[in-house]
């Protein structure tokens, strides 16, 4: 006989089981994209990624990391050194396959810009390669040009940002309190000092390395260090406005690192109707000091959203599903953000954060507070300190890097330095959705502009268009390290109402190039079709 258990007794141990799933459970169901490896070993560690416009990517590390798992071609070594291994690689993406590239000065922690001609140009890094300016024009068979002294000032940890003179602004760097550009206009050409790093530089921690730096539609550059923001016009070297400290005060830069997006700017007849910025993630203030002591701070599970535009803008906050610091935030096709790699707990740095986040997580802009976030489905790849994430053409997202360490190690500690390239696959490339999905046949890939143009955009569905479900997309390709992709923005272009093409199953929507390059900065973009949130693969367009 059995013998019931008391009513009491019953609803007690109910409320726990409850409170025990509720624990364990996760914030929210995982059930969007997924993985797969695209190469074991492409022979350094992806520590900076810069998509091209002939879809390669380059890709590099550092050069005092020691032997690589790649040597460099044709018996080459780097001049005054035993090191015969490569440190830069570029990786084809339709192939997919790598090719080693030769690097002369160490390029670790620096930062750069793709110019307009479709030329990366690549500014600082450490000792040696502080001053050094380096230029990478892909083809079969270019390498790296390294230009000594290009720069004023040694930048480590510095930002770039292309300007809508084709200029680059390189803003900062570890005890440089200051900026300059390149090109330089003239040999005498000096650094120019910025008070704003001053201000926002912790001794101890320097919470202000790789400020976020996003070109505003007047001109000016949002500029945001440790946690506080400015308006900079940068010509005049002149504080425009001073936004609020962010709520909770606490650091977002390096290495409190989180980071930042410029979320998706619409324009109409010719005008931005918002500019917002995002910022997510990091580290308490304290969470550096404690990590090299051995105590690892949970990472911040917030979000600060700030409308720029408004005359007097105020900082939203928002919880994330999954806290996170050195995540990185990417601007998919269809306007949404993704939020991917990094840790649950600690800080940058060597071994200083020791539990990875495996899900990416989707914010939905337009979603209303408590709707906007989306866990997606976990890799089994941690991606920790050094790891980075860029937006291919057709959609993917390629991910690698990965090294918590201060040179290659590959056994005998929990993460070992990963090698590894793999792509996420956001919902929107189910093959369920391929029916939904437009397929631009005109303009041809690589195809130039000029502002204001109208164009006719031209493309294919296999199943039933809605019209009013279509936006066209520009997003312009960063370049990416430590968290961050300086130059990202993307804009949902003015565009009409799609039309049938007669005697065909095709469409055209007349799509107006915005209007200036405080906009949109003249060079190399990705155009996208986009259909009930689903894109097409993008081409390849060139405003000049």
């Amino acid at each position: 006989m059995i013998t019931p258990l008391p009513s009491l007794h019953f609803h007690n141990l109910l409320i726990s089981l409850l409170f025990l799933l509720l624990l364990h459970a996760p914030p929210c169901r995982a059930d969007g994209g997924s993985w797969s490896l695209l190469l074991p070993n492409i022979g350094i560690s992806a520590m900076h990624m810069q998509l091209l416009p002939n879809d390669r990517v380059v890709i590099y590390d550092r050069t005092d990391f020691g032997t690589s798992n790649i040597s460099l071609p044709a018996g080459k070594c780097r001049p005054n050194s035993d090191d015969c291994s490569a440190h830069s690689v570029e990786y084809d993406v339709a192939s997919n396959s790598i090719r080693p590239l030769m690097l002369v000065s160490n390029i670790w922690c620096s930062s750069g810009s793709l110019m307009p001609d479709g030329t990366l140009t690549q500014t600082g890094g450490q000792d040696d390669g502080s001053l050094v300016v380096r230029t990478y024009n892909s083809c079969d068979t270019c390498d790296w040009q390294e230009i000594q002294n290009g720069l004023v000032q040694g930048r480590w940890y510095a930002t770039n940002h292309l300007l809508p003179d084709g200029r680059q602004i390189i803003i900062g760097g570890r005890q440089v309190f200051n900026y300059e550009f390149y090109p330089k206009i003239s040999d005498t050409q000096n650094a120019v000092d910025f008070p704003f790093l001053v201000q926002t530089n912790d001794p101890d921690i320097e919470n202000n390395l790789y400020p976020f730096v996003f070109l505003n539609t007047d001109g000016n550059l949002f500029v945001f260090a440790n946690n506080r923001a400015i308006l900079f016009d940068y010509l005049h070297n002149q504080v425009v406005k001073t936004f609020p400290t962010i709520p909770d005060s606490e650091p977002r830069n390096y290495p409190s690192t989180g980071s930042a997006v410029l979320l998706p700017m619409k324009i109409v007849k010719g005008n931005i109707t918002a500019v917002e910025v995002l910022v997510c993630g990091g580290a308490p203030r304290s969470a550096f000091l404690n990590a090299n002591i051995g105590v690892f701070d949970r990472a911040l599970d917030t979000c600060c959203r700030i409308k720029i535009s408004d005359p007097d803008p105020i900082w939203v906050m928002e919880t994330m599903p999954l806290a996170r610091v050195m995540g990185d935030m990417l601007l998919l096709p269809n306007g949404n953000v993704l939020i991917i790699n990094g840790g649950s707990t600690g800080t940058a740095g060597w071994e200083l954060c020791p539990d990875p986040v495996l899900n990416p997580v989707i914010y939905r802009p337009g979603n209303q507070i408590g709707s906007r976030f989306e866990v997606q489905n976990p890799t089994t790849i941690p991606r920790l300190y050094h790891s980075t994430a860029l937006l291919l053409r057709d959609g993917r997202v390629l991910v690698g890097g990965s090294n918590p360490h201060d040179k290659y190690v590959f056994e005998d500690v929990m993460y070992p330095t990963d090698l590894s390239l793999e792509q996420f696959s956001p919902s929107y490339l189910d093959s369920n959705s391929s029916g939904l999905r437009p397929e631009i046949i005109s303009p041809v890939t690589r195809t130039t502009v000029g502002y204001g143009h109208q164009m006719v955009t031209t493309f294919a569905m296999s199943d039933k268009l809605d019209p009013s479900s279509v936006l066209v997309t520009m997003v312009a390709p960063p370049f990416n390290t430590h968290s961050f992709s300086m130059n990202q923005r993307l804009l949902v272009l003015d565009s009409g109402i799609p039309t049938m093409v007669a005697d065909s199953l095709n469409y055209e929507v007349l799509v107006t190039v915005p209007p200036s390059s405080n906009i949109a900065p003249a060079g190399y973009y990705l155009l996208f079709v986009v259909h009930k949130d689903i894109p097409s693969q993008g081409i390849w367009i060139r405003i000049k």
